[in-house]
């Protein structure tokens, strides 16, 4: 289950920087900005994931005991999206024993 995960996690967060670059570079955020702040669907799509971030963040600040890391772990999901979420799950993932099944990846890390 742990491999599933991980390659699950590592294939989003690869498929959102793929996707992340090549709009960029067809066109600006800051250019497409003002058609996509005019639409109702297209600003309620980005306060629905914004919401998301911030809840997937309160499970972050939760599991990791350290204000240093929760702080960057917040600048990445706000700034990055789901290319940090799922890279966060990875790296949590991957920092579990062997023995532990993937279920404790939801559990606070030990002092």
């Amino acid at each position: 289950m742990k491999i599933l995960l991980k390659l699950l996690a590592a294939g989003i967060s690869v498929f959102m920087l793929t996707v992340t670059v090549r709009t960029s570079m067809e066109a600006s955020l800051w250019s497409a900005w003002p058609a996509y702040a005019a639409s109702p669907w297209a600003m309620a799509t980005f306060w629905d994931a914004y919401s998301g971030f911030t809840l997937f963040w309160v499970w972050i600040a939760f599991r990791e005991r350290s204000w240093g890391v929760r702080i960057l772990w917040l600048v990445l999901v706000y700034a990055l999206g789901n290319i940090a979420t799922a890279a966060y799950l990875f790296v949590a993932l991957h920092q579990l024993r062997p023995e532990q099944p993937a279920s404790d990846v939801l559990v606070r890390r030990p002092l």
